[in-house]
């Protein structure tokens, strides 16, 4: 049980519904279902009774509502007594390299409209380095896209991103409409680093497909792979959300895999032991605002 179930749990109480909840929080509302489901385990019993449209505190509910009540207002007291006495407060927030070039930025200058005498110290790396400093508590959150291995950190899957094959102008498939995974074999790929989440997922794809290819270039930034498309005719496998300006200017065709197989969420982790601060539950509404995904009109198919 955190502080987090608690908050739910009272705006659930003072909305009468998951959905009433999840909207006052900037939640999905299976998040919101998942975290009261929870703490009714927790617990040893259900918390809310649904009567027609609305739920409504079972005994046991109405048993906790004042002490979570209680236990938030006094959490809230003291943050706003340490925070007013003066002293500098950090978030340590690590982002993927992904995360990290195409939503970072924005997001720390959105927590910081919302918290202006906090500073944020952000790390970019990969997903195991971050996973690793996590465990470590050397970050307080991070954001990630690759698959989080250790039980000890929570992970809650907040904004929808898909990799797609980046092909650019001086290479064959660019003036193709469709693909397939034998147009792949033995074709030069410019790719992410060991420990990347990335990587991860096409290395996945291509042991499911048998798919046989060559390493031309790896590097650790996204714009070093694009470059390697734009100059040297090799494909690469990337977020959608990196190439942004090639992809308005033509100077890069994207092919979106057909089966939803490259399709991933970009998830916010923290320590399970961690205590969450007001930084940490804004910086997951700010997530939030960033789960709609626009696709280009003009769009290839890898079938």
């Amino acid at each position: 049980m955190t502080l987090r179930h608690l908050t739910i749990f009272l705006t659930v109480a003072q909305q009468g519904s998951m959905s009433g909840a999840a909207r006052a929080l900037y939640l999905s509302q299976p998040t919101v279902s998942q975290a009261i489901g929870e703490l009714e385990k927790h617990y040893n019993g259900l918390l809310f009774e649904r009567l027609g449209k609305k739920l409504y505190l079972t005994d046991r509910g109405k048993l906790l509502l004042p002490h979570a009540e209680q236990l938030v207002q006094q959490f809230r007291q003291v943050e706003e007594l340490m925070l007013n006495q003066g002293q500098s407060s950090t978030l340590k927030l690590g982002s993927t390299i992904t995360v990290g070039t195409c939503l970072t930025p924005s997001v720390v200058v959105a927590l910081q409209e919302h918290f202006p005498e906090m500073s944020v110290y952000s790390y970019v790396s990969n997903t195991r380095d971050i996973e690793e400093k996590l465990l470590k508590s050397e970050l307080d959150a991070a954001v990630v896209e690759g698959e989080i291995l250790s039980s000890d950190l929570i992970v809650l899957p907040v904004i929808d991103d898909s990799l797609v094959l980046a092909v650019g102008k001086k290479h064959p498939f660019y003036t193709r409409q469709e693909l397939t995974v034998s147009d792949l074999q033995g074709q030069s790929f410019s790719m992410r680093e060991s420990g990347s989440g990335t990587r991860q997922l096409f290395e996945d794809y291509a042991s499911r497909h048998q798919l046989s290819y060559i390493t031309a270039w790896e590097a650790n930034s996204p714009r070093v792979l694009l470059n390697a498309v734009l100059y040297n005719q090799v494909l690469s496998v990337m977020s959608l959300r990196l190439m942004q300006h090639e992809l308005q200017h033509g100077a890069i065709r994207a092919f979106y895999q057909a089966d939803g197989e490259w399709n991933r969420k970009f998830k916010l982790v923290y320590h399970k032991n961690k205590f969450l601060t007001p930084a940490i539950y804004e910086l997951e509404k700010i997530l939030h605002t960033y789960q709609h995904m626009d696709l280009p009109k003009k769009m290839g198919m890898l079938h």
